[in-house]
């Protein structure tokens, strides 16, 4: 499927409106399940409170995923994501309950490059902890 983005349409500075993502344990659990993943510190209270943290955390690589679905999600084609990076800077807490926690994701178009790709700058925060630096995505664009 083609990029629904159009590259001449972009501006440099151009904001991608922001997108949240509800993460609960369920979500941690299916996660665990398809990654592989069953670190105690992403399922069991009671272990995450022992080894120091305030809860049960999301796992990164799921925290990122759901930044790759924003950009996935905005371009409207999985392929054009040519490159993908983040560094991990904060923690998802994932508490025990209906609302469980939420990841807001949003970017910008950071530059347009040759050949109609653009680099995305994104910014993904869990409340007011910012829990994904350096987080960039090149988009291959028509």
């Amino acid at each position: 499927m083609p990029a629904t983005v159009k590259y001449d349409e972009l501006e440099v500075g151009q904001e991608i409106p922001a997108v949240a993502y509800n993460v609960r344990r369920v979500n941690l659990v299916m996660y665990a399940g398809a990654s592989g993943d069953f670190n105690q510190i992403h399922w069991n209270e009671r272990f995450a409170t022992m080894v120091g943290l305030p809860d049960v955390i999301a796992h990164g690589m799921y925290t990122m995923a759901q930044a790759g679905r924003f950009v996935t999600d905005w371009v409207g084609d999985p392929g054009a994501v040519v490159d993908f990076g983040v560094r991990f800077s904060s923690m998802v807490v994932v508490p025990d309950d209906d609302q469980g926690a939420t990841v807001s994701v949003s970017g910008v178009v950071e530059e347009k490059l040759e050949d109609k790709r653009v680099v995305v700058g994104l910014i993904a925060k869990s409340g007011d902890a910012r829990v994904l630096s350096k987080a960039r995505a090149v988009v291959q664009l028509s």
